[in-house]
Formats: C-alpha cells, structure tokens, sequence
C-alpha cells in the first residue's frame, strides 16, 4: 500500500472517530437535557393548592369564587384540595375553633404550595396563624380591614377585598321605586358586617335624601318575623344584609332560604341585598358583588406568586370594582313595582322563585 493510501485511511479513521465521538457528546446531552416536545408540560412543577372556605359547597357564593380562581391557573398543573368551614350553616364559635385547628392542622400535614382563603371566617380561624410564614397565602371576599387580621405589611399573605355596591343597589332600587326615603338594615351576628357598616355610612352622603332608620342586629328568626311586621307602614325598605345565624326555637340555624321564602311571602316592603343568590329566593334586586371576578381577580395573584415568582407582598390588597344588576322580576309583579324596559334590558332577570322551580 502506497504511503498517500495510508494517509488517506488514517484521515477517514479520524474523521469516523470525530463523527462517533459527536453523536455521543449529543447523545449526553440530550439525556441531560431532553428536548421539549411542542406543548409538553411533563417539565413544570405540579403545585398544591389548598382551599379554605370559610362557607359550604354547594352554594353559589364560594363556587364561583373558586371557579374564578382556577380558571386563572388553567394553564398550570395544580392538584387541589377544598376545606370546606361550613360557617354559615354551623356558626358557634366552639365549632369555628374546632373546624380553624382542622384547618390548619391540614396545612401542616399536606404543607401545600399556597393556600387559598375565601371569607372572613377563614382569615379569623386560619389565615392569621401564618402572618410573616413561609407559606403564601391569597384571600378574596374579605370584608374587614386586611389589618384586623394582621395581613398589612406581611410578607406571605394578599388577596382580593370584597367591597359592596351600596350606593349602585339603592339607586337601582329608586329606579323601580323612586319614593324611598327611609331604609332598615337588616344584620345577623356575623363578623362580615362590621366593615360592610362602616362602608355604607361613609357612601351614605352619596345618596341624596335616604335616611339609614335602623341598623338591627337580630339573633332569632323569630325576633325577625317580627321586626319584619314591625317596619311595615313605617320604612320605605329593607336592606336584607346578615340573615344566616337566626336561631329557631333549637337554637339551629335556620336556612337562610328559608328566611328569604318568608319575607318574600309576608312583607310587602321593597327589599335590596348586595349578593345575586339572594334574588332566586325573593329579595327585590341587588348590583352585586361577582364572586366569579373575586376568584380570578385572586387566582391572578396565585398565578403572579407561583408561575412568576412574585412575592405576595408586591400585590396591592384592593377590591374588585365590577357589578351586575339583578332584578327579581316575580318580586317586583308580586309588589306591584314596574321598572322601565331600559332597565330591565340591562339587567339580569329571575323571573320566578326557587321554590317554585
């Protein structure tokens, strides 16, 4: 063999060595770093979301908050977990203890990623005991001042206030009864309303001529019956605000549908509330507060502090601003009260009562 056909072979033997040598340095690399598929998420964190509620499933209110909410981490993989309080139907303050410590006893067990809280009750018996901790905490439909809680100035805890629509509610109130003057607000022993008060009167001013008659706190659905009989004739409306911890002659709660079912049947006062489950059930009308948008509007944040890496205390504590009118149209017939069409084609109608569904 002459001396150029060795050299010839000795060039291809290295070049056949580069070749093998570089398939193999990929082959390390795509083991060390495999490539991503379009649209394969197997790479990112599966995260863990605990949701307290201060309230029950099913119920409208906290549904739509938590469907608000997981609709803003679609694109991310969350295994959740619901706790549900149950506050509303059980509102003792032995079992709000009791169900607090499960709570946070399931916190430390499942040690989730991030924990959300709706409602007060569950910022009172769970948010509280992890103000400055390590794990991140979002709230929405919280009524009190954020520092009743101590959450102002805290490093782990935010979230999505809920403020009422009002000033909204009673001029939607006006547009169908455009006489009234003198209000009753109506309230339970729940610890939502002392903020919703205090909010009320500094819009109060905003309401040219409406007086606020009575702010009265009841504790028995009988007590209500009566102070129900005892407006007729003497106010102009009701503002039907806390009416889930009226006491029967048991001392058991009685279903707040049941109390809505009585009043549409026994008072003949125009009604408004801030809420839309009220309305099936026979109140007048509400602007009411979306829980939908309080459960994205939190999810967002969620989102900002897992996805994003954020810290919650870069979130500003603020209220959702949107609202909705609902008129209950079978109230209004059975009152006698006409709103314009203009209204009633903006607005969202119930045109019968739940329990003649």
């Amino acid at each position: 063999m002459g001396q150029s056909a060795k050299k010839t072979d000795l060039r291809c033997g290295r070049s056949l060595l580069a070749v093998i040598g570089s398939f193999f340095m990929v082959g390390i690399c795509l083991y060390a770093f495999p490539i991503q598929a379009a649209g394969d998420v197997s790479h990112i964190k599966k995260y863990k979301i605990l949701h307290v509620m201060s309230y029950h499933s099913p119920w409208k209110w906290t549904d739509d908050q938590l469907a608000g909410f997981k609709e803003a981490l679609k694109d991310v993989d969350v295994e959740y977990k619901v706790f549900q309080m149950d506050t509303k139907r059980n509102s003792s303050k032995e079992w709000k203890e009791v169900v607090g410590l499960q709570a946070r006893e399931l916190i430390e067990s499942w040690k989730p990623d991030l924990v959300y809280t709706n409602d007060d009750n569950a910022q009172e018996y769970v948010a509280r005991y992890y103000v400055n901790s390590d794990t991140p905490f979002v709230f929405s439909g919280v009524n009190a001042d954020p520092d009743e809680y101590g959450f102002n100035g805290s490093t782990n805890i935010t979230g999505v206030l809920e403020h009422e629509h009002f000033v909204e509610s009673v001029e939607l109130l006006k547009m169908g009864v455009p006489g009234i003057k003198k209000i009753a607000i109506v309230l339970d022993e729940g610890p939502t309303w002392p903020g919703v008060i205090q909010r009320m009167k500094e819009k109060l001013n905003e309401l040219e001529g409406i007086e606020i008659v009575s702010w009265d706190v009841i504790h028995s659905f009988d007590e209500y019956k009566q102070k129900i009989k005892s407006y007729q004739g003497n106010v102009d409306a009701i503002g039907l605000l806390g009416i889930f911890t009226f006491k029967d002659d048991d001392g058991q709660n009685v279903p707040y549908t049941e109390v809505l079912k009585w009043t549409a049947n026994n008072s003949q006062l125009p009604d408004f509330s801030f809420w839309k489950d009220r309305i099936s059930y026979g109140t007048l009308c509400t602007v009411t507060v979306s829980g939908y948008e309080q459960g994205l509007a939190a999810g967002k944040i969620a989102h900002g502090i897992l996805v994003d890496g954020r810290s919650p205390a870069s979130f500003d504590m603020v209220p959702t601003v949107k609202g909705e009118a609902v008129i209950s149209l079978a109230r209004a017939n059975r009152l006698g009260i006409s709103f314009k069409s203009s209204i009633l084609l903006s607005a969202e109608i119930v045109e019968s009562f739940s329990w003649n569904d």
